[in-house]
């Protein structure tokens, strides 16, 4: 990138990093975190373990959102200086790594521009993501297994933690379904793009005759239930019915009826929980899957009653969000924002941030529409 150019990039980086101090207000971030601390010192704290464990969280979140921020604009001025000197001098040595300086941090602003637009209720919390085979059959199931993978290689490649709760395997090959936790700072307001039904167009590995199969697999994502929602659920509304875990093919992989099914008697939601050893565990786990589901199902209640007084007829989030073909070409498009890349392996392995920050984006263009 010619000298000329960096300089004309600079404004437009310094409008977007204005743009987003304004909504981050460090200031009031700052004085939160100041409260947290105290809150945090405190000898007593402990005594509470749920309430501490929230100080600590959310203190640790906000030191983290204000710490990016001050870094960014510590580097953004950093490499204004190093483009002067190297327009003043003409060093060409300067300019190269002013170049490669404002493309990192033209990437780094716009991730953080859109972690600006996460302001939903829940946004903030961990999410809880459901994948489940839909028609298709064996490739279904298959491609339910492929998107299980790519959500958890999206996670360790962001230095997130995934906790699995629950995996039901197809006979033949892939799963049925799986209910898993993405444990990091706004995890629901960014996995929560990633809802609807997904396509998978290729040639069939489970064909003898090298066909054409088309499948689908439904991705939900809820926000982790927190102890200030108050989600009651009387003893009477559910039943428990407890089986022994069971891995890939039937192999037994427990000796004891651990794995726990709660139905939820007024809705008919039914989740389960099997990878933990401990029947306790895996009731706890199970609890904390119906919570959220509840929670949801409040939630969406709520807006197609908003909905309703607005005469709103609904949106179109849903059916066949995103396509994935690997023949007779290589692609994977977002039929919503329209983005799209011929790379599906990488896709595949786990480089969905770009389809996630245009997800992102879309949403709130749809909220303000």
């Amino acid at each position: 990138m010619a000298i000329a150019d960096l300089l004309e990039k600079l404004p437009d980086l310094e409008h977007s990093m204005r743009s987003i101090e304004a909504v981050v207000d460090v200031e009031s971030k700052k004085n939160q975190i100041h409260d947290l601390e105290k809150q945090a010192a405190a000898p007593d704290l402990w005594d509470d373990q749920e309430n501490a464990q929230q100080v600590t969280s959310k203190l640790s979140r906000l030191q983290s959102e204000v710490e990016r921020v001050e870094k960014l604009r510590g580097r953004l001025e950093d490499v204004q200086v190093l483009i002067e000197l190297a327009s003043e001098e003409a060093d060409e040595e300067a300019a190269s790594e002013a170049s490669k300086e404002v493309t990192a941090l033209s990437k780094e602003i716009d991730a953080l521009e859109v972690r600006t637009l996460l302001n939903g209720e829940y946004d903030e919390r961990d999410a809880l993501v459901t994948i489940r085979s839909e028609a298709g059959g064996v490739d279904a199931a298959d491609f339910a297994s492929m998107l299980l993978r790519m959500y958890q290689r999206w996670a360790e490649r962001n230095g997130y933690s995934v906790e699995v709760y629950d995996i039901s395997y197809a006979e033949e090959a892939g799963i049925k379904s799986a209910t898993f936790a993405v444990k990091a700072p706004y995890a629901y307001g960014t996995l929560g793009v990633e809802q609807g039904t997904h396509r998978l167009v290729r040639i069939s590995p489970f064909d003898n005759q090298a066909r054409r199969q088309t499948s689908f697999a439904g991705v939900d994502v809820l926000p982790v239930v927190e102890e200030t929602d108050h989600i009651d659920i009387p003893e009477q509304d559910i039943r428990i019915d407890v089986f022994r875990s069971s891995g890939p093919g039937g192999q037994s992989v427990n000796t004891t009826d651990s794995a726990v099914r709660i139905t939820h008697l007024p809705t008919g939601i039914v989740v389960s929980c099997q990878n933990e050893k401990s029947q306790i565990q895996n009731r706890a786990a199970a609890m904390r899957v119906l919570q959220a589901r509840l929670l949801e199902r409040a939630r969406q209640e709520r807006e197609a009653e908003m909905a309703a007084l607005k005469g709103d007829g609904g949106n179109s989030w849903g059916s066949q969000m995103r396509s994935y073909v690997t023949h007779p070409y290589q692609m994977v498009k977002d039929h919503r924002t329209n983005y799209e890349t011929g790379n599906t392996d990488a896709v595949f392995d786990g480089e969905i941030d770009e389809f996630i920050e245009a997800g992102i984006r879309w949403r709130r263009q749809q909220e303000n529409a």
